[in-house]
């Protein structure tokens, strides 16, 4: 969670500045368990006032990095 002014998150929706951060994982479809495929990671950032969220394919080596993008 953020609530430090100076950040770049703004809102698509609404403009507000407040979000939460977090993670998910998705699995493929048919195919990919079947040949056994790692599902992806995601990131996601969550606007605090309307609950719209973000959602951003990375690696989980570069995690950190988006959440960085954020805060500056």
């Amino acid at each position: 969670m953020s609530d430090n002014p100076s950040t770049r998150y703004k809102c698509l929706r609404c403009n507000h500045r407040q979000y939460d951060t977090g993670e998910i994982r998705a699995a493929g479809g048919f195919w990919s368990k079947i040949f056994d495929v790692q599902g992806r990671r995601f990131s996601t950032v969550t606007c605090q006032r309307c609950r719209h969220t973000e959602l951003f394919q990375v690696d989980s080596s570069k995690l950190g990095s988006v959440f960085d993008f954020f805060t500056g």
